[in-house]
């Protein structure tokens, strides 16, 4: 069943946190809903519709930035109480713009996560959970990484209330009390959470940085994953979700809110499989989705509140008259009062404009005026994209982006983005000076472009620091710099297990260091493993190479740390980076390793079907041009072999995918010839001098001379 939604702008807030707009219960059946939303000047505003125009209900005065919002109430009555977070407090409003309530919760850090019902509060401030009821401690518990998102389960099966956190390491954790009762692990960092069935029951929603949806039912004692959708377009990751039966078929549908601005709609058929039903593009994320009646009675719309502020609907009421020729169309009187006010609106804003371009070619002129700097936010993500190997950088800011300048002082690639239609262009760098650049690129953004997205891929065992300047098109002319670690074992991602059987390289370290040195070292070396030293004596994180599909294990306490990888070259980037932050340090390494020879054929053999494509590829697009050639001499291409014919046909995609994997055989190349150097390393051989057979050998590709040489030499 199709559904036709149009798009209506309601208002516009400030910059807006993740899940800070909710809609208040309706009065009456199919009544209209107030909408409360909050944002980083500490303003909370609830407004109506009337007659077209969104009348304001309450503003509170401006303050700490708000970063959760949340409705509750007494249990059993309508959930229309309002509650806000800032820095470690948290407050209570009542639908009339009453504050009730002023709570402190006392926390070092700001709350990043809260949830409310009946006279229980939960809130979760980075690693630290803690439980209220009635404004007093009830439970606390100490994550092991970061905590996203929080929210609590209460059925008539479950015996007490059951608060779930999302944590970055991929992990929902279902707690009992202060302890933690177990762990659900999922396809990717979760982002939030949300109930399935408002009024209650045991199955909750989880959506991830990555882009994944999932369903889990929550038991006493384990989980069960219903079903999961999976991220095949690339699309954004999940920043909102929430249930409505926006298509009015009595089943609930799924509203998704995404971070690349995609608002979806998923209904369910009969075997209650979710599909995708309707899909719409706003320009910049969206930070809160709710399903109501808002703009019109009767008329149900999905709301969104984006990055910027902007509340945007899209409501089932239609926006526009067909007509036919002759037709003759009349406009209502509330569409007529709408026009006009639109045009006074618009005409006091060119007023304003006017009024203000003469008050700063005033002041800009004036010797006694003081020239400040114009204060903008940045919301900014730097991951690790698992398809493709590559990490995404995705910038937005609340105004338009004038231009931006990328430096790195490792050698990285940039890779090819359909979404981003700014025009590049490279400066030439020395990498031999010291402290010198080996990337520098502008990018000359279109009007009005508020949000950026770039992708960048680094070489394993280079690591250093890639520098962001973003300038809006702000007057006076202002830039702000933001700072991405590119660290040594950068495309390597956090997994929950490995394979132990295959062939595997130790390295063990003992020395006279602490385990807060020992993890500092391996924040340095690894990403997403989280900053904070974790509880108890020892730990072990696990992780594969997304780029080959190696895996590490690294286990390490209080004076010794072991790492396991199928992959030499792993091993040898850890050993080297580990001995050199030891160094820093002034403490006495002592270094072992158990090289097993069977690895290195094993990691070849994992290269050789992405070698074997990429060498395919090349030679494929090398011949397009002399084929086309013969094709237009001959004026037909029905004379060649099925597989030129192919080629041809194909050409414009081998042309796009060789043009969106830059460097790759080169990438390939280089982790061979590392590969190389590295076994030898470890037998105290220095082979530098025979690099030059194995290209060559290379050039002739073939994986059982390649495993030969390799063997021989």
């Amino acid at each position: 069943m199709e559904i036709h939604l149009n798009r209506v702008d309601y208002i516009q807030v400030g910059v807006t946190s993740q899940k800070t707009m909710r809609l208040l219960p309706a009065v009456g059946k199919k009544a209209t809903q107030k909408v409360a939303v909050a944002d980083h000047d500490g303003v909370l505003t609830c407004f109506g519709m009337k007659k077209g125009e969104a009348v304001p209900v309450f503003k509170t005065l401006p303050g700490q930035k708000i970063t959760r919002l949340d409705l509750g109430g007494a249990a059993g009555t309508p959930q229309e109480k309002i509650f806000v977070c800032s820095g470690s407090q948290v407050r209570g409003f009542t639908k009339k713009g009453k504050q009730f309530l002023t709570f402190e919760a006392n926390l070092t850090e700001s709350i990043n996560a809260m949830h409310v019902s009946g006279a229980d509060l939960f809130v979760c401030a980075s690693y630290i959970y803690n439980h209220y009821c009635d404004c007093k401690d009830q439970d606390y518990y100490l994550s092991g990484d970061k905590i996203n998102d929080i929210t609590c389960l209460s059925s008539e099966n479950l015996t007490r209330f059951v608060p779930i956190l999302a944590c970055q390491d991929r992990v929902l954790r279902v707690l009992r009390g202060s302890e933690l009762a177990y762990d659900i692990e999922v396809p990717g960092p979760p982002s939030l959470l949300e109930l399935y069935n408002k009024d209650g029951g045991e199955e909750i929603l989880y959506g991830t940085t990555d882009g994944k949806i999932g369903l889990v039912h929550i038991g006493e004692s384990s989980a069960s994953t219903k079903w999961e959708i999976d991220n095949d377009k690339k699309k954004g990751g999940i920043l909102c979700i929430d249930t409505y039966d926006i298509v009015d078929d009595g089943v609930n549908d799924l509203l998704v809110g995404r971070d690349d601005g995609t608002v979806e709609v998923y209904g369910f058929d009969s075997a209650s499989e979710p599909t995708l039903r309707f899909e719409h593009v706003l320009s910049e994320s969206i930070t809160s989705i709710q399903g109501g009646c808002v703009g019109k009675e009767t008329y149900d719309e999905i709301l969104t509140t984006t990055y910027t502020g902007w509340v945007t609907g899209l409501t089932t009421e239609p926006q526009k008259a067909e007509a036919g020729p002759g037709d003759e169309i009349r406009m209502s009187k509330e569409v007529q009062s709408k026009v006009e006010a639109l045009r006074s609106e618009l005409e006091q804003l060119q007023v304003k404009v006017l009024q203000g371009r003469e008050q700063y070619q005033q002041t800009s002129q004036s010797s006694t005026a003081v020239s400040a700097v114009p204060v903008f936010s940045i919301n900014d993500k730097f991951t690790l994209c698992q398809d493709d190997a590559s990490y995404t950088l995705m910038l937005e800011v609340q105004t338009a982006i004038d231009n931006l300048l990328l430096q790195s002082d490792v050698p990285i690639d940039l890779l090819d983005v359909d979404k981003n239609s700014a025009v590049v262009s490279f400066s030439e760098c020395d990498s031999e000076q010291p402290n010198g650049n080996f990337l520098l690129a502008t990018y000359r953004c279109q009007a009005n472009t508020t949000r950026l997205e770039l992708k960048v891929r680094s070489i394993e065992g280079q690591y250093g620091t890639l520098q962001a300047y973003i300038t809006p098109r702000l007057q006076p002319k202002t830039c702000q710099v933001r700072q991405y670690q590119i660290k040594p074992l950068s495309l390597h991602q956090r997994t929950h297990s490995i394979d132990q059987e295959r062939p595997m390289n130790r390295l063990s370290l003992v020395g006279q260091f602490s385990f807060a040195e020992i993890h500092s070292w391996v924040v340095f070396c690894l990403p997403e493993v989280p900053e904070k030293t974790p509880a108890g004596e020892s730990i072990a994180f696990y992780f594969h190479n997304t780029f080959l599909g190696t895996q590490l294990e690294a286990t390490y306490c209080k004076g010794e740390g072991h790492f396991k990888s199928d992959n030499i070259s792993t091993i040898s980037i850890l050993s080297d980076v580990l001995s050199k932050e030891a160094t820093k340090r002034k403490i006495n390494l002592n270094v072992s390793y158990d090289i097993n020879d069977d690895s290195v054929s094993h990691t070849l053999k994992m290269i050789h079907p992405k070698l074997e494509y990429q060498l395919m590829l090349a030679r494929k697009v090398q011949l397009i041009d002399a084929l086309k050639e013969l094709q237009v001499h001959e004026g037909t291409a029905d004379f060649l072999i099925p597989e030129y014919r192919n080629i041809l046909d194909e050409s414009n995609n081998l042309l796009v995918e060789y043009k969106k994997q830059p460097a790759h055989l080169e990438r390939l190349y280089g982790m061979i010839t590392d590969l190389f150097i590295d076994k030898f390393k470890f037998k105290g051989q220095n082979v530098k001098t025979k690099v030059s057979s194995l290209l060559e050998i290379l050039d002739n590709y073939d994986l059982n001379s390649l495993l030969d040489f390799f063997n021989e030499a």
